[in-house]
């Protein structure tokens, strides 16, 4: 008896250990850094930044103020943001970038040259060091950026690999005929090509023609905008790219960098450009700061800044792991932040920030709904695309008053797809079997994994995948003032950059953030400086720990108990409410097929 009275003690402790005090104690640390960062000594007198790219960039901040644990980092919209204020402090007096090994995603590169340019219209110095370049995804738009910092150094030996592009697809074609899997999809159309790789054991004509094309279109920008900022013939630079690989000394006897030194040579070198006494300063740090900093300005508009990035998914992310760094567009809060958008007298545009390769139809109809009641409110909605906004992520652009995309921005893929895939004989070669029981229609055993679609089920899913693809061209007809049948030429699924999308009137300019502000304040006839007001971002420690331990009494008097450690408000409310965790099924049929064009 005594030892299970311990035992149960010790459950106890561990489960309080657990559930209330390591969730306080790791609160209570990311906020009291927090707040020693925003508080801690001020920028010096002459700094340098150093921007550190390396660990990668996500297009926006996390919606989950606990990112940071789940590998959750810097977002271009963060640095964008930074280096605009950077540029106007007179404290900083450069930026010191370290460079990642492989690629960047096209369009968060091409975003962050906008604002490399802009920072360097201060008058103020620049200077990236790689130590190397390697082939490995878009690493030609690692090296645009480079480009675009004024001054590009390479570390003594490194590798300058920066020679193409190669995407690889691993098609299951032949696994699944060996096995017995069946793949039952429908496509709508030809270049919807997501579930190729399970339908074929190559690439098809229209698949290979699509990729060939966005690919080439992507090179050929990073590396024209590269010579531009090098001040090089276009065709003379790429033709000492291709002709490549190169040691660092090699691309420097070329014109593809300035210089060969280690990283302390090159950050001992910034510093003396700045002045005596400056120091580095880290980004992120100043960042903080930045952000912290009281916004001067009279003019009271305001230009609502929203956000969507990730796949796009019916719900609000109730119940998820609220660590976890996943990015997901929940169709509730994205459309939640719109209808604040549009009932906020304060708000006179709104600008809506994409990045996401598509996801549910419902839920990207939900987030539509959500748009057109901001124009219906009389106020101009004006997308800016982020890497993608391809799929559903053009269904929920597509009838905004202007659309802005960066040349790399992958979009379109106007188009369809669903299915399943058929288990029963490949299992019962290990002698799992399965069996079936239903009532009902037919169709209630369409998704079975045991077999295949009958002949009924297959006409009936595939006038469902007529339905989607006819609703989508509908809705992108309307909202780019275009016939039907012009959209279906367009559409059929397929991938365009935003260089090529604009030549076809699917995005009305190139341009990045910073360009979308000021074309909602165009269309607001807003003058002058304007507020930015972020609207749906990422919610206070107490609700993602609400979101993740569910509705029961015990997590509600935990959160609770937090919630009074921080002070949160919502902590009386929280402790009436009790909440069922919705099971919800996540269905994701307008999904454009994503690429591994990052590090």
């Amino acid at each position: 008896m005594k030892q299970f009275l311990l035992t149960v003690a010790g459950v106890f402790v561990g489960l309080l250990l657990f559930v209330v005090i390591i969730p306080v104690v790791l609160i209570g640390g990311l906020i009291g850094s927090a707040m020693k960062s925003a508080e801690g000594p001020a920028t010096p007198a002459a700094a340098v930044l150093e921007l550190d790219l390396r660990s990668g960039l996500t297009d926006q901040d996390p919606q989950n103020p606990f990112a940071v644990f789940g590998g959750g980092g810097q977002s271009v919209m963060s640095v964008i943001q930074t280096l605009k204020a950077a540029g106007a402090d007179s404290k900083v007096k450069g930026v010191f970038i370290r460079l990642p090994e492989g690629g960047m995603a096209p369009a968060a590169a091409d975003e962050l040259r906008q604002a490399f340019l802009r920072f360097r219209a201060t008058g103020k110095p620049m200077l990236a060091h790689s130590q190397g370049l390697y082939p490995s995804g878009a690493v030609t738009s690692t090296y645009m950026l480079a480009a675009a910092s004024g001054e590009v150094w390479m570390q003594p030996e490194s590798a300058f690999q920066a020679t193409g592009m190669q995407v690889e697809d691993i098609f299951f074609k032949r696994l699944f005929d060996r096995y017995g899997v069946k793949a039952e999809f429908e496509q709508r159309r030809e270049y919807k090509n997501a579930v190729n790789p399970y339908l074929h054991d190559n690439y098809t004509p229209a698949h290979r023609e699509a990729q060939l094309s966005w690919m080439g279109s992507i090179y050929r920008t990073a590396l024209v905008s590269a010579a531009g900022d090098r001040k090089m013939a276009p065709e003379a630079l790429i033709t000492a790219i291709e002709a490549g690989p190169w040691s660092a000394d090699q691309a420097r006897s070329r014109g593809l960098i300035d210089k060969v030194g280690q990283v302390k040579q090159a950050s001992d070198y910034m510093l003396a450009k700045a002045g005596k006494g400056a120091k580095l300063v880290d980004f992120d740090d100043y960042a903080v700061k930045a952000a912290a900093a009281p916004k001067m300005g009279g003019n009271s508009s305001t230009v609502a800044v929203i956000g969507a990035e990730g796949a796009i998914m019916t719900g609000n992310g109730d119940g998820g792991n609220p660590f976890s760094g996943d990015d997901t567009v929940w169709s509730d809060t994205v459309s939640d932040a719109l209808y604040a958008a549009a009932a906020d007298k304060s708000v006179k545009a709104v600008v809506f920030r994409v990045s996401s390769p598509g996801g549910s139809d419902t839920a990207s109809e939900q987030i539509l709904a959500g748009v057109k009641a901001v124009r219906a409110a009389g106020k101009p909605v004006v997308v800016s695309m982020g890497n993608y906004a391809a799929s559903g992520g053009y269904w929920i652009s597509s009838q905004a008053d202007s659309i802005i995309a960066q040349p790399t921005t992958l979009t379109g893929s106007i188009g369809v797809y669903g299915g399943k895939f058929a288990l029963g004989d490949a299992l019962g070669r290990f002698g799992v079997d399965i069996r079936k029981s239903q009532v009902g229609g037919d169709y209630a055993g369409a998704f079975g994994s045991q077999e295949g679609f009958n002949p009924a089920q297959r006409a009936a899913f595939a006038g469902w995948m007529d339905s989607i693809y006819e609703g989508f061209v509908a809705r992108v007809a309307e909202g780019r003032n275009m016939t039907p049948d012009k959209v279906r030429e367009l559409a059929k699924g397929r991938v365009w950059t935003g260089a090529q999308a604009r030549q076809l009137g699917l995005v009305d300019r190139l341009g990045g953030f910073y360009d979308a502000v000021d074309e909602a304040k165009r269309l607001a006839k807003i003058k002058g400086e304007v507020k930015l007001k972020f609207i749906g971002g990422a919610g206070s420690p107490f609700e993602a720990l609400e979101k993740a331990f569910g509705a029961s009494s015990a997590s509600v008097r935990t959160l609770a108990a937090a919630a009074w450690v921080f002070g949160d408000p919502k902590a009386e409310a929280a402790m009436d409410r009790l909440t069922e965790i919705r099971l919800r099924e996540r269905g994701a049929t307008v999904l454009a097929p994503t690429t591994s064009l990052t590090q």
